[in-house]
Order: structure tokens, then sequence, then C-alpha cells
């Protein structure tokens, strides 16, 4: 099949995920804004944010038997209900608790509806447009998730406008996905390595996805937050995101492309030393506030988004191809573990400095994955940059992404370690 059929046959898909993408990016956003306007103590407001990650990797350990049962438009319909339902919510109970509980829902959800998109795009794309494929898809996830901070200039968060859009966009991606006419795949439990060989096979893979979860959970989830701590109107906070998921729009080719040609632990250690040096000096108040502020915020995103993705293709460096798939997918779960740990952490530290402590947290983290890093790159010699595989542009989605990466050899009946 040719690649534009691919493209026409997966449209309605890309519609529901940019959808989708809009919707909780508008959502994670206006939750942080609206919950320092209720006056929230900070660390509830890291326990509301962390309780998104921790269901999302809930959901993604039990999405597969439930697509397995019903099949994919009906997990779709289910979870994208309950996703929609519990946006509205968010505006009609509003309580630290019953926001941790609705923000653990909705990751739940959305790691069911990642799993079924993301399973019936594999089955639409083939050997060779996979690599294609997973790009434009990762592309319309980032740009609909930039558009989703835009949305949040449109009405005060103060209010429910806002929350009743959020819940519109996620009911408007039901529309493309059950009208599609793509045939639904068959669907298995997704394979994982077992984390003690994992960690001996890539011990900066298995260090590099947790630290990655513990930069980029608490950045993304607490970067409205510490806006609004620096007095930065909703317009303006709207702007900051933007520019966050912008620079690291642009900045994962180059970083990518530059790790194929050395030793990839050279970049991922410079990136996190960039984190730890640019996060001490913000954390400090050193980095220059009012416009400066929206520097900061490119800066620190084209630094932060790509990390995850370099660390996987180090990993992947290491692996036997058939290993790919379930390797990632354990990853994909201590990107996680990471991921719920970090805003945590972060607000704990912003308890007591006040917004700048986000970026005190972000320096230590990404300084202690420097750290490790480098250490092994004297325990380990680096693969040969001819033999590195070629990095691919990732995020955190669900383990089904992996097998659209053309660095997989997708073989049926591979057994693995569990």
């Amino acid at each position: 099949m040719s690649l534009r059929a691919t493209l026409i046959g997966i449209f309605a898909l890309l519609l529901g995920a940019g959808a989708l993408n809009l919707g909780m990016g508008l959502q994670a956003s206006l939750l942080g804004v609206r919950a320092g306007l209720e006056g929230f103590p900070t660390p509830l407001i890291g326990l509301i944010m962390s309780a998104y990650y921790a269901g999302f990797v809930a959901g993604s350990l039990f999405a597969p038997k439930i697509v397995a049962r019903v099949g994919h438009i009906r997990t779709f319909s289910a979870f994208a209900s309950l996703a929609s339902a519990a946006a509205l919510c968010h505006a009609v109970f509003v309580d630290p608790l019953s926001w941790a509980i609705l923000r653990g829902l909705t990751g739940v959800c959305f790691a069911a509806l990642a799993l079924v998109t993301e399973s019936w795009l594999n089955e639409r794309s083939s050997n060779l447009n996979r690599g294609t494929v997973l790009s434009i898809y990762f592309v319309v996830i980032l740009a609909s998730t930039a558009v989703g901070q835009a949305f949040l200039m449109m009405a005060p968060p103060s209010g429910y406008d806002l929350f009743i859009f959020v819940s519109v966009i996620i009911s408007v991606a039901l529309v493309p996905i059950t009208l599609t006419s793509t045939p639904t795949p068959a669907i298995s439990e997704p394979r994982r390595m077992a984390l003690r060989r994992l960690f001996g096979i890539s011990p900066v893979g298995v260090a590099g996805c947790f630290g990655a979860g513990l930069v980029t959970g608490a950045f993304w989830a607490l970067g409205a937050v510490y806006a609004q701590g620096k007095g930065l109107p909703t317009d303006d906070i709207a702007i900051f995101m933007t520019l966050v998921v912008g620079g690291g729009v642009v900045t994962q080719w180059p970083f990518g492309r530059l790790s194929d040609q050395m030793d990839r632990r050279y970049v991922i250690g410079g990136i996190t030393v960039a984190i730890a040096i640019l996060g001490a000096i913000a954390g400090l108040g050193l980095f220059p506030e009012g416009q400066g502020l929206y520097v900061l915020g490119v800066l620190m995103g084209g630094l932060v988004l790509p990390l995850y993705g370099l660390v996987i293709a180090h990993a992947n460096d290491f692996l036997e191809q058939e290993d790919f798939v379930p390797a990632s997918a354990s990853l994909l779960l201590l990107y996680g573990a990471g991921a719920i740990v970090g805003p945590l952490l972060a607000t704990g530290v912003m308890e007591f400095v006040g917004p700048d402590g986000l970026f005190l947290h972000l320096a230590v983290a990404a300084a202690l994955l420097a750290v490790f890093t480098f250490y092994r790159m004297t325990q380990r010699a680096a693969v040969p940059s001819e033999d590195n595989v070629d990095f691919v542009f990732a995020q955190g989605v669900s383990p089904v992404s992996f097998e659209l990466d053309p660095r997989s050899d997708i073989e049926e009946g591979c057994e693995t370690d569990t």
C-alpha cells in the first residue's frame, strides 16, 4: 500500500488522536491554573498531577485485556465517554481529593484510548512506511497539545466554560474513530522484559527513562503552576506552555541526528547537564523574568522533551531487534513511574522555596542522571556510531507505539521475560 493510500486510510484516526490530545493538553494546564486560583496547597497540586500518571500506568497494564474482550470501538467509546464526563466533573466537584480521583481516571482513559488508536495505526501501516506514520502521529500529538495550550485564553479558568470545552473536544474525538471503516486489528497484551535483565543490558536506558519521567513529568504537570506563581496572567500562561511544547518539537530531530553520529550518552549527558545548569539558574532566581520567562520555557522545553526518545534510542543500541518492543514497553512503565514521583517531589520543593522550586527539582534530578550517565561511560565502551540504530521521534504514549517503530522487528511468538 502506498503512503498516500495509508494516510487516507488513517486520516480519521489521526483526527481523533488530535482531538484527544488537544483536549488533554488544555485540561492539564487548566487544572494547574484553576488549582492555584482555588488556593489548593502546592503539595496537593502535585498529588493531583501525579494521579494522572498513576492512572496512565494502571491503564496501560489492563487496557489490552479490555480491548481483547469487547473490541476497539466499544473500548474507545466507553473510555472517551468516561474522560469527557471526568472533565465536566472537575468543574462540579472542586476539591483536591475529587480532582485527584478524576485525574487518575483520566489517565486510565487516555492509556486505553492511545492503545486503541495506535493499534489501529499499526494495522494500517506497512514495514515500508511505519516510520513515516509514527512520525506523523507524534507530530499530530504535539501540535494538538500545543494548540490546546492556546485555548486556555478562550475563557477565564475560574469558570465552567473551559471544562465544558474540554469535554466537548474529547466527545468529538469519538466521531471519526467510531465512524471509521478501517478494519479493527487483533490485539494481544504487550510483552515486557524483566527489569533486572533490562538493567543488565542498558543501565543508562533504565535510569534514563525513570529520570526522564522525573524531569518531564514534573515540568509538564507543573509548568502552568510555575508560570502562575511567577505572576503571569492566564493568556501569558497559555503562551508560555505553548512555547514549552514548541521548543521540544524544534529540538527533537537535531538532538536525535546528533546522537546518531556519536556515543549517544554524550548527548544524553550534555542535555541533562544543560537542564541542571538552566534549572539551577532559574531555581535560584537568577534568570531574567518578564519576557525572559518565555525564553526559559522554550529552552527548557527544547531540552526536556527530547530526553525520553534519546534514552529509548540508546537502550535500543544494545538490544536485539526482537527485544525492542518488550524492552521499550518496560521502559515506558519506568518513565510513567518517574512521572508519578516527579510532580510530588517538585511540589515538595515548591512548598518551601516558592515556584522556583520546580526548577531546583529539575536541576537536581537532571544532575543525578548526568552523573550516572558519565559514570557508565567509564564502565562500558560506546557502540560504534556506524552501528547505532537511527533515532526516531518518540513520546511516551502506549506500548503499541513501539510496534509502529521501524527499529522493531515484529515477530509473532517471540518469548521474553515477564
